[in-house]
């Protein structure tokens, strides 16, 4: 009798995946809710309260991301999500010359309070969540968020919402950095510090491995790498004085959800139990909310093709459908035209819909974990604990992640994965519908949106009018002031805010701190 040879299948990490999956005698996880939180961090999950639909919206102008806002909340999103411009990130006003070509590109330009104010003019602070990504100059950001919102009348204690503030990841894959590791570092906890006192519901840092994948990293890369940075945030906390559980309840993460289904839904519960472990037995965290990996997710770019768009939509849903079985909290589901542009309104709201049809039509949110106890999800999450496990005793011994990155270790894993997966794509060994395998000689037309040249400008001009209007010997001032602050060892959270107060701008704050700590400059 002829036998058949079973083709040998891998996930995106190399797991080797089995043709059956049967009992192992393993002891059944704990109920969700419960430590180490692998089936949720909430007993009914969904059925108490669905995640947060939170689609990533910035445009060139303050005034344009404002209408997108309004359009998306008006039908149905239920928190916020900003992206900044390329200048925004690394610190320089529209107007500065290195600027100019990028401004308003891949998000909203924002260099003064007033940007701040037309960003969320008629949106009431108190009544949403908000979530900025941004890195280097977060703590400007989230200042500059905290006076709007006084100015509306909110209290800054009833404040939700999250800034990125991942400053590590930049340097491991990501690239908006502006001050050395170190500095930066300092940022972050200083912002651990003052929320603390001043925005308590506020998340302090979404330590990200989205664009940790996005850059190539693979399943298990992307959990190791993004809990070795955690691991090096709360050191950092640690070493300055603060206590474990009184910053940890505010620390959340944000996920890629990529192509592999069953993996993406091992990953996140193999996440979940690994940061609970770290933090109770590695850290003494008491707290159980210092516990829980509380974390965003967004369907992952890089599996976008500009061949054949449409596609595109299909990829979204079951990327997203990954997350709510994995148990996110928050989701963003990108756009089917994001290979090509930035989203039209069509297209966006293709997205919110499909978040809104998984939240309401399919059931998925009637359970929690509901794929909690299948022979193969069970077994896949343990194979993926087990080799971030591995990576992250490898950083470990190389000094932690912050000596990891500077030595360029996490860098030269991501490019060689980054490598493998595209010589597998070419080779026709990872098939890439309508890229490498189904493709289609008809093109297909999508409409494109197109960045309003005149609002660059009048957002350019705009911050020239501000600066023309400073007080500049206030203004000096307060320069001076953050200029003493970050010589020494004070908390820069209350400096900056005094210099925003005094009308200083984006680029003139970051100038000065470049000043005094430098820039980063990778030797890798």
């Amino acid at each position: 009798m002829a036998t058949t040879e079973i083709r040998r299948v891998v996930t995106d990490s190399g797991i080797e995946i089995a043709p059956v999956y049967r009992e192992t005698g393993r002891r059944p996880e704990p109920d969700p809710g419960a430590y180490p939180y692998t089936r949720g961090i909430h007993p009914t999950m969904y059925r108490g309260k669905k995640w947060t639909i939170r689609q990533y919206a910035g445009y060139g102008s303050a005034e344009e991301t404002n209408r997108r806002f309004r359009l998306l909340l008006e039908r149905g999103q239920t928190g916020l999500s900003v992206a900044f411009d390329l200048p925004t990130q690394l610190g320089y006003d529209s107007d500065h010359p290195l600027a100019r070509p990028e401004v308003g590109r891949v998000g909203v330009a924002i260099s003064t309070l007033d940007d701040m104010r037309r960003l969320f003019a008629g949106i009431d602070l108190g009544a949403v969540t908000t979530s900025m990504t941004i890195n280097a100059p977060a703590a400007i950001l989230l200042l500059m968020y905290q006076i709007v919102a006084e100015e509306q009348g909110v209290d800054p204690k009833q404040l939700r919402g999250t800034i990125q503030n991942d400053i590590l990841k930049e340097y491991a894959a990501r690239g908006t950095y502006i001050f050395p590791p170190r500095p930066s570092m300092r940022l972050v906890v200083d912002t651990f510090a003052y929320c603390k006192e001043h925005l308590p519901n506020w998340n302090t840092i979404s330590i990200s491995g989205y664009h940790i994948r996005e850059a190539g990293a693979t399943a298990v890369q992307e959990v190791a790498f993004t809990l070795a940075n955690a691991i090096a945030y709360v050191r950092a906390a640690i070493d300055a004085g603060l206590a474990v559980d009184e910053f940890a309840p505010r620390l959340s993460f944000f996920f890629g959800a990529h192509n592999n289904f069953f993996e993406e839904v091992a990953k996140f519960r193999a996440a979940r139990r690994m940061w609970a472990i770290i933090m109770r037995e590695r850290f003494g965290a008491q707290n159980p909310r210092s516990w829980m990996l509380r974390f965003h997710t967004q369907t992952c770019g890089c599996t976008l093709t500009a061949q054949q768009p449409l596609n595109n939509i299909v990829r979204v849903a079951y990327q997203a459908l990954a997350a709510v079985l994995g148990g996110t909290q928050s989701l963003h589901t990108n756009s089917y035209d994001e290979a090509l542009g930035l989203p039209t309104e069509e297209s966006a709201t293709i997205a919110l819909r499909t978040q809104q049809i998984l939240a309401e039509e399919t059931g998925v949110a009637d359970t929690a974990d509901p794929l909690g106890g299948s022979y193969f999800v069970e077994a896949l999450t343990d194979e993926v604990e087990r080799r971030a496990w591995e990576l992250i005793d490898a950083i470990e011994e190389l000094g932690g992640a912050v000596a990891a990155i500077e030595r360029g270790w996490i860098q030269a894993q991501i490019a060689e994965s980054a490598y493998a997966w595209e010589q597998a794509v070419e080779r026709g060994e990872r098939i890439v519908v309508g890229v490498n395998r189904y493709q289609d000689a008809i093109p297909v037309h999508v409409p494109v949106h197109r960045l309003d040249d005149a609002a660059v400008e009048r957002q350019i001009a705009r911050v020239q009018e501000y600066r023309a209007r400073q007080d500049s010997e206030r203004v000096a001032r307060a320069l001076d002031r953050l200029e003493e602050a970050a010589r020494g060892t004070e908390n820069m959270l209350p400096v900056l805010r005094e210099a925003l107060l005094a009308g200083a701008t984006l680029g003139q704050i970051c100038g000065r701190l470049r000043q005094v700590w430098g820039e980063y400059r990778p030797r890798f």
